[in-house]
């Protein structure tokens, strides 16, 4: 398979360790590609709803896929999320090519961006975390659920549906969240003299340019692999949504059993480490 050659690319809200999340799609995504830089905008690895009983050798693949960038020496910077917030503590830590921190300041082209998970917007994230968690093991069940009425409506040979974005659309108050949360960050972003403005965490890939009474920035968000599988990705001096297709690796890397570099399966022991982390209390800033 012939690999695309981008500047940048942006993934987030991957949530590696639960049952919604798309890995295999993933992988075969990150092997198509050829990125001179990478950005990973929180919640790659879901800490919060992580249980030994659940980590499959497709998710496991994902991660030594970014190793392999990182040790190929392409630029990975993770960027922490809420699901992922117990590495806050070890922000600003580098390693090679990969770097780990909680924002990040980007030069691009000529232009400067601002990247940040966005879940500093989320008062139910601020305030009430018990009631975020509790509501994240709902979705989590809800992408279950939607998992067994895509199986029937495909044995019906009829087209697959998103039970949670119907849901999404269909409520006017998370609508309004939305596009609250797109403003906002849009207008601390012009504040600070950024003309790109970079977040994850709402799950709603994005491109759209947001004007205020003090100037106007371009709004981006990456989406995530649970419902919408697209990334950002920035290339000869354009933006564009990546939107996952499984037509388009019918015929290509079929095998997933096959991998690059499998020397870096070593001794990395994910589960374990995750396992540590969660039962580590989160220390407040």
């Amino acid at each position: 398979m012939n690999k695309r050659n981008v500047d940048l690319v942006v993934i987030s809200d991957v949530h590696l360790g639960t049952y919604g999340c798309h890995a295999k799609e993933l992988l075969h995504y990150l092997k198509s590609i050829k990125p001179k830089e990478i950005v990973l905008n929180g919640d790659i690895i879901d800490v919060w709803q992580f249980s030994k009983r659940y980590w499959p050798e497709s998710h496991m693949k994902v991660v030594r896929k970014i190793l392999k960038f990182v040790a190929d020496g392409v630029p990975v910077t993770y960027l922490t999320g809420n699901h992922d917030e117990m590495l806050r503590k070890f922000a600003d830590f580098n390693l090679g090519s990969l770097t780990l921190t909680n924002k990040l300041s980007l030069c691009i082209g000529r232009k400067r961006a601002w990247v940040f998970h966005g879940d500093i917007f989320d008062v139910t994230m601020q305030h009430s975390k018990w009631l975020a968690r509790l509501g994240a093991i709902g979705y989590d069940s809800l992408i279950l659920l939607n998992g067994v009425v895509n199986w029937m409506l495909t044995k019906l040979g009829r087209e697959k549906m998103s039970l949670s974005k119907k849901i999404k659309n269909s409520i006017k108050n998370a609508v309004k969240f939305i596009n609250d949360f797109e403003v906002t960050a849009a207008t601390l972003a012009i504040e600070k003299g950024y003309q790109y403005v970079i977040c994850g965490h709402i799950h709603h890939p994005e491109i759209r340019l947001i004007q205020t009474e003090k100037g106007a920035v371009t709004y981006l968000n990456s989406g995530d692999w649970v419902e919408n599988l697209t990334a950002l990705e920035y290339h000869k001096g354009t933006w564009q949504i990546y939107r996952y297709q499984a037509a388009d690796y019918a015929t290509a890397d079929k095998d997933l059993d096959t991998f690059e570099n499998d020397d870096l399966n070593g001794k990395l022991d994910i589960k374990r480490l995750l396992e540590l982390l969660k039962a580590e209390p989160m220390v407040s800033s």
